[in-house]
């Protein structure tokens, strides 16, 4: 164990740092001139969800030409055309990096900021200064209490960002919408959602290529597959809506989002089966990702391939394992970011979650800690019409192992293995 874990480990930690968070934040801030005063900022967060939903607002904003910034897991960009990659493993940026690159968004001339903000980034005071003008909350389920502790933390962090916003856009289908809502007035808030909300879904229809449904006189198309597709793209509605713009251009802007890269990506080098990258690395992300894919089942079957990171979430390895199991006919157990944990320790914990659905070992159920072999075994044994599941690092361009990062993207290695 290194001295960076152990120092994590150290009981109250987290509140010990925070005045060190806040004044980092704070010379980040004014080094680089508070640069998101310049900018209207829409700020996403949630469990699942927020990257994809970042994306469809800034498409939709940028394709009506309200010039729009962006800055998520999977990339940034100062406008609405150039997308640079991430290749850091954090969603809102260190305060430094994020201070820089809202410099570079306000120097584009952008109106808008599309923010994505995890509860780590809120306890952390990482956007001290950021004036949120809408808060988006996409859904929450247990993730992070490594870190947070309870579940009744990590929603508290997540409201941090809704006491400082002055509009809300809220997913009321989720249990925990009031948490949310309640801080805002009638006028200061719109809901969306399927069973309920100002803005809902009706006439759903999950497509192998998208999602469509009506919302009041509008009729929602997305390229991007899921049912969670339908709740990520309302809640560009709702933004779209907030601000200003059209139905028509609502409807065209989420259209012309074509994908986000390691979200539900399909890998094509001309074999007969299907390969699908996915970020998904936590239990109800892993089980809204095989939701969505069975319904276009013909036949086939489901190979999964999928691991856990080194100090993070303990708790949830066995219950992915067991949904992997239930879910998948065959299972690969692999390495994820293991960073100075054991992986075979890791791995142990999903096999045993997987046994308990059904799954045997060395018959339906392997476990190769190396990723790329993996990746390959799946392949190898993929028949027609069968489906590959690649889950848990989605975009991600390296892998953590215990002597550092190493250069490793899911969707690379297997387009490069399928080509032979």
């Amino acid at each position: 164990m290194n001295l960076k874990s152990v120092i994590e480990k150290t009981p109250g930690y987290n509140s010990l740092v925070k005045p060190l968070h806040w004044e980092q934040a704070a010379r980040a801030a004014l080094k680089y001139d508070v640069p998101a005063k310049k900018l209207r900022v829409i700020a996403v967060t949630g469990t699942n969800g927020k990257t994809t939903t970042c994306f469809m607002i800034w498409k939709m904003l940028n394709h009506a030409g309200r010039k729009a910034g962006l800055l998520t897991t999977v990339g940034w960009s100062e406008d609405g055309e150039n997308l640079h990659p991430q290749f850091e493993h954090m969603t809102t940026e260190r305060v430094c990096v994020l201070n820089e690159r809202m410099r570079a968004v306000a120097d584009a001339k952008a109106e808008f900021l599309v923010l994505e903000v995890t509860s780590h980034a809120l306890c952390q005071s990482r956007v001290l200064g950021v004036p949120v003008e809408i808060a988006v909350f996409t859904n929450l389920t247990p993730e992070h209490l490594d870190y947070h502790k309870t579940f009744a933390k990590y929603r508290a962090a997540k409201q941090k960002l809704f006491k400082k916003a002055r509009f809300g856009v809220v997913n009321a289908d989720d249990a925990n919408m009031e948490y949310f809502a309640k801080e805002y007035a009638s006028g200061d808030i719109i809901t969306y959602g399927t069973k309920q909300g100002d803005l809902r879904a009706t006439e759903v229809k999950l497509l192998p290529t998208g999602v469509e449904y009506s919302c009041g006189e509008m009729k929602i198309r997305t390229q991007i597959p899921g049912e969670f597709n339908v709740y990520n793209s309302l809640a560009a509605v709702g933004v779209g809506k907030r601000v200003g713009l059209t139905d028509k251009q609502i409807v065209d802007g989420i259209y012309s989002l074509k994908s986000v890269e390691g979200r539900m990506t399909r890998v094509q080098a001309g074999q007969d089966f299907e390969v699908i990258v996915d970020y998904a690395h936590q239990p109800d992300a892993l089980q809204k990702v095989f939701d969505s894919v069975k319904p276009g089942m013909k036949s086939g079957k489901i190979i999964a391939v999928h691991g856990g990171a080194g100090r993070r979430d303990h708790a949830t390895r066995e219950p992915r394992g067991e949904i992997l199991g239930k879910e998948s006919d065959v299972v690969i157990i692999t390495e994820d970011d293991t960073r100075d944990e054991d992986p075979a320790e890791i791995a142990a914990m999903f096999v045993a979650g997987a046994e308990k659905s059904g799954k045997v070992l060395d018959k339906d159920l392997f476990v190769e800690l190396d990723r790329e072999r993996a990746i390959l075994k799946a392949i190898k044994m993929a028949k027609k019409g069968d489906l590959v599941l690649i889950l848990g690092k989605g975009h991600e361009k390296t892998i953590l192992r215990a002597d550092g990062p190493h250069e490793f993207e899911d969707i690379k290695v297997a387009e490069r293995l399928l080509r032979g």
